[in-house]
């Protein structure tokens, strides 16, 4: 359940763009209205999808802050770059930049990683995880390196598909791709940290 809720701004972002492309006509009036003149038609759905993705991951927040009274530190992050990115798109109406958003999230994600560790000396992985797994010491640095360089991976990839296949590839990448290979990469990660768990309580 918890998983749709963090995606929930990516799967309003994909019905959105998938409805409004359904209807360019329609589309086109609405953020005509809404964003004013100098729009292309073709321009429509991914305008009116990036509006949809902003006012959820406000709505996202302010229920997380309703409810428990704390917001994690990724969801304020998440919530300044498609601030960020998708205000630009929507003012300048151009989608490159709500295109850019998710590799700015995951180069950020990335570097964090790695200046914490290697600056500040401090695992991030290692902080969220150690609670929950008992790992040797070794592992922990190769873990969070891993999750660094998926996040640094994955960045690149959004850019080649973004620039090289259509705007609705890249949308459907953006949900189905993504949300796929975030899944795989978290059970290959199982399949390792199993091994170490047993070496660690033998």
């Amino acid at each position: 359940m918890k998983i749709l809720f963090d995606l929930l701004p990516v799967i309003l972002f994909f019905g959105a763009y998938k409805v409004a492309g359904s209807s360019q006509a329609t589309a086109f009036e609405l953020a005509s209205r809404w964003l004013g003149s100098g729009i292309e038609p073709s321009q429509a759905p991914i305008l009116i999808a990036t509006a949809v993705a902003i006012v959820a991951t406000f709505t996202q927040i302010a229920w997380v802050w309703i409810r428990h009274r704390k917001v994690d530190a990724m969801l304020w992050v998440s919530l300044a770059i498609i601030t960020v990115f998708g205000g630009a798109t929507l003012f300048f109406h151009n989608p490159t930049f709500i295109k850019w958003k998710p590799t700015a999230l995951y180069w950020l994600f990335s570097g964090t990683l790695l200046v914490s560790d290697l600056v500040l000396r401090r695992n991030l992985i290692r902080k969220m995880l150690e609670a929950q797994v008992r790992l040797p010491e070794p592992v922990w640095p190769r873990l969070n390196f891993a999750w660094a360089a998926f996040f640094a991976c994955m960045g690149g990839l959004n850019l080649y598909i973004a620039y090289n296949f259509s705007e609705e590839a890249w949308v459907n990448f953006k949900l189905f791709g993504g949300t796929g290979l975030m899944l795989l990469f978290v059970i290959l990660q199982g399949f390792y940290l199993s091994r170490h768990m047993n070496e660690e309580t033998t």
